[in-house]
C-alpha cells in the first residue's frame, strides 16, 4: 500500500470508529430508528469507500507488477480474489 494510501485509509477508518461511537451513544440515548438506521447507512458507506481505496490502489499495484512479469497469473488471481471479496 503507497504511503499516500495508508494517510487515506487510515483517516476513512477513523471516521467510521467515529461512527460506531455515534451509533452507541444514539442507543444508549434511546434515539429514534430512523436515526439509527441513518447513522447505519453512513457506515456502511465510509466502509465501501474505504474498500474501494484499497481496491484502487491494489489494482494499480497489480498493473505495474504484471509488467514484463513471469508472475503475472499469481498477481491476476490475487487481485480477482481481493475483488470478489469485497462484493
Amino acid at each position: 500500500m503507497t504511503a499516500d494510501t495508508r494517510v487515506s485509509v487510515a483517516s476513512r477508518l477513523a471516521t467510521i470508529e467515529g461512527h460506531f461511537h455515534a451509533l452507541h451513544r444514539m442507543a444508549d440515548e434511546g434515539r429514534s430508528y430512523r436515526e439509527i438506521v441513518q447513522q447505519l447507512v453512513a457506515v456502511r458507506s465510509s466502509i465501501d469507500s474505504v474498500v474501494q481505496v484499497i481496491v484502487d490502489d491494489l489494482t494499480a499495484d497489480c498493473v505495474q507488477s504484471v509488467r514484463g512479469s513471469p508472475s503475472a497469473k499469481s498477481t491476476v488471481l490475487e487481485l480477482r480474489d481481493v475483488v470478489a471479496s469485497a462484493l
